[in-house]
């Protein structure tokens, strides 16, 4: 791989002063032209020319329009960064549609240093390498441009590097410990950013491997490239594009035509007696009380997720299990529409923003699974788009456990005459009638298409990891009962 680029390329003077301006030009106008669009761009610069990098993100900086684009240097990870999962860090820093994000190193480089340094084993370089191609592709599928280029110097070039240093005072600041155990393990790095590079290089994200022996070859390299991608995508050619193409996740019922779905085996006729449900409850609401004290104390955090049908109960489970909990250390967040600056990036953008610190509760009142839902059946997303999603979704919840997040995810079932009768009493209550909305009922007459989006759901996302719980719901106090015995189980089994 690198052999191939490491052919002493230069740009002359004169070459550079007749280019440039022009090149600058044309990548100003590109970058306003980029503002209306709908999609992002993500620059990646890495490389082992690590000073060659900083000298391109400066470059960047004086030749685009700064306002429209942000820098962000991905170095060690932040007390609050590590409080998450990895990936955290980097969905939160995305740019919305029409603007651009230049990484500084970027995870692929992260993942490599922490192979080199002996900080993973080979099987987890593996997994890191995999979760990097699922991230950029989740990214490209979603319509941004993600362009990763890095930056090379042969080793000759890396140790007349290291020499000047040695015998320059003024230029010792520009090799650190870093550059120096590069030069001494050169050979064996050079092999696992290689095999790092050929992992993460596919047709969305493709890596572009420059020499970075000749400063204005590679600014022009790196210019015109930017230059390049960005007109092909605007003017509608060069462009990935994934959006209707997903692979096969038909479900059973689907490809068989089976009438029986998931939600036919809960038992809806599950009833508690307000007694039992009294010493039952009491009992929960105090475990879960002092266990997410203890969660608290060792740094644990939870996610509850509720989903379910209009007017299953989420709202009242939810009040009962924040009960007992500890105002400062949760939050609640009901997911309606997305708001203009959510709809300009990923859909799991915005889920991504509130994950919960070490020790914090996050409870969503409905949430990522919109997609495989509403959006599915109202036609909000395309069908490659939500079929997609399941293989997406999967992928964040197992970052989420991996991390040691508690996850718990719970689905409210009732039947279609229960939800009738409850529609019915809200809007004889004075105070719930802000619940109702035309939208409800509307839903009411797509209640077979909705079934089948949550048997799909279920049957592709209820992981070994995160399983889904189905919840008979018809009864409101087996319903809650079900609900703060289940988040007390999920801390239990993480705590003990």
């Amino acid at each position: 791989m690198f052999e191939a680029v490491e052919l002493g390329r230069k740009v002359d003077r004169e070459t550079w002063d007749r280019v440039t301006p022009g090149l600058r030009v044309d990548l100003l106008n590109a970058q306003f032209e980029l503002r209306s669009a709908d999609f992002p761009v993500l620059i990646v610069l890495s490389g082992d020319d690590r000073l060659g990098v900083d000298d391109t993100v400066n470059l960047l900086h004086e030749w685009l329009d700064v306002r429209y684009i942000e820098t962000f240097g991905l170095g060690a990870p932040t007390d609050e960064e590590r409080e998450r999962p990895e990936f955290w860090r980097y969905w939160r820093t995305l740019p919305r549609r029409g603007r651009t994000a230049v990484y500084v190193g970027g995870w692929t480089l992260r993942a490599i240093r922490d192979r080199m340094g002996r900080r993973i084993k080979k099987v987890e370089f593996e997994r890191a390498l995999e979760r990097i191609r699922r991230f950029e592709r989740a990214l490209a599928d979603d319509g941004a441009l993600v362009l990763k280029f890095w930056l090379h110097l042969p080793k000759d070039q890396h140790a007349r590097r290291v020499r000047q240093s040695r015998r320059d005072p003024e230029k010792a600041w520009r090799v650190d410990d870093v550059d120096r155990r590069l030069l001494r393990d050169y050979d064996e790095a050079m092999r696992v950013v290689e095999h790092a590079l050929r992992r993460t290089s596919t047709v969305e994200a493709p890596w572009i491997v420059v020499e970075s022996t000749d400063r204005r070859h590679r600014a022009l390299e790196i210019g015109r490239r930017v230059l390049e991608s960005i007109q092909r995508r605007l003017h509608g050619t060069g462009e990935y594009r994934r959006a209707d193409v997903a692979p096969d996740l038909t479900s059973h019922a689907e490809s068989a035509g089976a009438e029986r779905l998931v939600l036919d085996t809960v038992d809806l006729a599950a009833v508690v007696g307000r007694e039992e449900y009294e010493g039952r409850f009491e009992r929960a609401q105090a475990a879960v009380h002092r266990l997410s004290a203890e969660a608290v104390d060792r740094g644990v955090s939870s996610i509850v997720v509720l989903e379910g049908w209009d007017a299953a109960g989420k709202g009242g489970a939810i009040r009962r299990i924040s009960a007992a909990l500890d105002a400062r250390h949760y939050r609640v967040i009901p997911v309606s529409s997305p708001t203009e600056e959510e709809l300009a990036h990923h859909y799991l953008w915005r889920f991504w923003m509130p994950l919960p610190r070490a020790g914090h509760i996050v409870l969503f009142d409905r949430s990522w699974y919109g997609r495989v839902l509403v959006e599915r059946v109202e036609g909000y997303a395309r069908e490659g788009q939500w079929r997609r999603a399941y293989e997406e979704i999967n992928e964040f919840e197992e970052q989420l456990v991996e991390h040691g997040i508690v996850l718990l995810k719970l689905w409210l079932h009732i039947s279609r005459e229960e939800q009738a009768a409850r529609f019915e009493a809200r809007e004889k209550t004075p105070y719930k009638k802000y619940k109702m909305t035309d939208e409800d009922y509307r839903n009411r007459d797509r209640w077979r298409a909705y079934e089948q989006a949550v048997h799909d759901m279920v049957a592709r996302t209820s992981t070994e990891i995160a399983p889904w719980k189905l919840i008979a719901a018809n009864d409101k106090r087996h319903a809650r009962v079900t609900a703060m015995e289940s988040l007390r189980d999920a801390l239990e089994q993480r705590l003990r």
